[in-house]
């Protein structure tokens, strides 16, 4: 299998990656340090994960030592989702190329279809809690990043969180190709229909939480663990695998990027051991039969936002 996927944009995009979000301040260096030791040449990012500064740090220390060159390492950020309006697009991404303190992106994406409120606060609400809310268009948004491929900031754009008929749009309006769909995708939302639709667009699609992010902020003890289910477990055993390693090979065998989240070295190593193991047809069956299309990344508490994604079932 190859380590690597070439997105329509022509760029070399590794199969699996880091990904940083819920990675607490004082981790994320050495977590990203460590990735690269361990021979990671992806790592994933975004300004809302409040940690650019810090993975900006490790990249720093592995370029400056000369271990790594720049054109050997991938790295994707995302736009968030105050700085939709044209204007703002392009002083987020020097933002966060600022922070990485990188002169250009491989892949920057938009985080989420949904426009907050201008301004520097990231997490705009009222007193009640109540997300601030601005009408600009995602496909205004995008139109603003194909200039930033022109000026030379990100070598590819893309999509995250976005459903079908969302894609559709910024596709038809569109001037350089949407490389890449980034989505939440385990076995618990396997997202078989909007994969055949990527597929059938060119657009590579990225599985974030593919382990299913048992430490997302608002988890619940009645909410299902796809690391603890008795088949998966048995099914690492056949293979002498962690139940990780099954996972993300799972999503490779499907044509998936994955991006499995750790601070932990033993885990980072072990995440990335999995190109040496193929998943039998009968054994890929069993893992898909898990899908219940449940989201552990809802977002409920904007459901109401006119641009929110899952009101569609793809």
């Amino acid at each position: 299998m190859e380590e690597t996927v070439t997105l329509a944009s022509g760029t070399k995009m590794p199969r699996v990656g880091l990904g940083t979000w819920k990675s607490k301040p004082g981790e994320v260096t050495n977590a990203v340090k460590c990735a690269i030791d361990e021979g990671y040449r992806h790592i994933d990012c975004a300004w809302a994960y409040c940690n650019e500064d810090e993975v900006g740090v490790a990249l720093n220390e592995k370029l400056s030592s000369g271990q790594v060159k720049r054109e050997d390492l991938f790295v994707c950020s995302k736009i968030w989702n105050v700085d939709h309006h044209p204007d703002d697009v392009k002083n987020a991404c020097l933002k966060t190329l600022k922070a990485l303190q990188l002169d250009y992106l491989d892949l920057y994406l938009i985080h989420w279809p949904m426009a907050y409120k201008r301004g520097e606060e990231r997490f705009p609400k009222d007193e009640n809690g109540k997300f601030y809310y601005t009408d600009t268009d995602f496909v205004d948004t995008w139109k603003a990043m194909e200039k930033l491929v022109d000026e030379g900031l990100c070598k590819a754009i893309g999509l995250s969180n976005f459903n079908k008929n969302q894609i559709d749009r910024v596709v038809a309006a569109g001037r350089i190709p949407v490389s890449i769909l980034q989505v939440e995708c385990n076995p618990y939302i396997t997202q078989e229909n909007l994969r055949e639709y990527c597929k059938s667009k060119n657009i590579v699609m990225t599985a974030y939480s593919p382990l299913g992010s048992p430490d997302r902020p608002w988890v619940k003890a009645t909410d299902p663990s796809l690391m603890e289910e008795p088949k998966l477990v048995e099914i690492g055993n056949k293979y002498k695998k962690s139940v990780a390693q099954v996972l993300v090979r799972f999503q490779l065998q499907r044509g998936l990027v994955v991006l499995p989240k750790s601070v932990t070295p033993s885990r980072i190593k072990s995440n990335l051991q999995v190109f040496d193991f193929e998943l039998s047809a009968e054994d890929m069956k069993t893992i898909s039969g898990f899908n219940r299309n449940y989201r552990g990344c809802k977002l409920e508490w904007v459901a109401d936002h006119p641009h929110f994604p899952f009101k569609d079932e793809m």
